[in-house]
């Protein structure tokens, strides 16, 4: 008879990564009609602008917003396709390759540098907090610490039998972590935009 709590916990690291993925890409996409909007339409209102702080026009319209020559969020369309494809394939059967989780691993750790940077120029330089994209910070903190702790407590990234015990320990903790995460991004905001006065 199959072990029905390995196969209910064997299923929670692939269904997090669809979910995650999936919700990044909503997002993503919902930040590319936006910033469509703007280019067909200046200078109009949009459905995320909610005050001065609130707001994802002046990201959009920013060299921020299009770091490498294109929108931002096109970036996140097909990278978010990369956690949904690996969920779904785990769910399916497919076992990857070492090589495979550590490439992955750099994918998500590249795309939490992102996310930090714009944090980063969200807070300090253009004072403003873009809805959506608080929507893709939100689930690629925690995709990164999920993936990063599951490769170092089964020893994909190579460490010691006590680290991958620790480390095994750690990926329990992913959803307070991922809390502390988000309550430090919130507190820096509110201390550099006061960001509830213009909420309340």
């Amino acid at each position: 008879m199959p072990n029905t709590n390995k196969t209910q916990s064997s299923l929670i690291l692939p269904l997090f990564l669809v979910v995650a993925g999936a919700i990044g890409f909503w997002a993503s996409w919902e930040l590319t009609i936006a910033k469509i909007q703007t280019l067909t339409n200046p200078g109009s209102s949009l459905g995320c602008d909610f005050s001065i702080v609130v707001q994802c026009g002046a990201n959009l319209e920013s060299w921020q917003g299009s770091v490498f020559g294109f929108p931002n969020p096109l970036l996140g369309l097909g990278g978010f396709v990369a956690p949904i494809a690996v969920g779904v394939g785990i769910i399916a059967g497919a076992k990857f390759a070492r090589w495979f989780w550590i490439l992955f691993n750099v994918g998500v750790a590249g795309a939490l540098a992102f996310v930090c940077w714009l944090i980063y120029q969200s807070i300090f330089s253009l004072g403003t907090l873009c809805p959506w994209c608080m929507v893709v910070w939100s689930v690629t903190i925690p995709l990164f610490w999920t993936v990063t702790l599951r490769n170092l407590a089964t020893g994909t990234i190579p460490s010691g039998r006590s680290a991958q015990r620790f480390f095994a320990k750690a990926f329990g903790w992913v959803p307070m972590i991922t809390i502390v995460s988000y309550l430090i991004v919130a507190v820096i905001a509110q201390i550099r935009l006061d960001v509830l006065s213009f909420i309340s």
